[in-house]
């Protein structure tokens, strides 16, 4: 009976070994796929969600400011024909 325990406890021993190789062989992979998908994204020039943010806030701030020239603009031609 102990040789059985012997054997069980050595197969259940080579179960946890395979599952720590194949969490092992999941993380390297996908570490891969990560690394593979940033330089093809990279390669295709898209923008950050930082850069596209701080674009449309430039982009927000400089239609404000061509409305207030324009409102000056339009109080100084009203200004100067009447």
């Amino acid at each position: 009976m102990q040789t059985r325990n012997k054997v069980l406890d050595d197969i259940s021993q080579l179960m946890t070994n395979a599952m720590g190789v194949a969490q092992g062989a999941k993380d390297e992979a996908e570490t891969a796929m990560k690394s593979w998908m940033d330089r093809w994204l990279a390669d295709r020039d898209f923008v950050t969600r930082e850069e596209f943010d701080a674009v449309r806030l430039m982009a927000q701030k400089a239609r404000e400011e061509n409305e207030a020239l324009k409102a000056r603009l339009d109080a100084l031609e009203a200004a100067t024909k009447g």
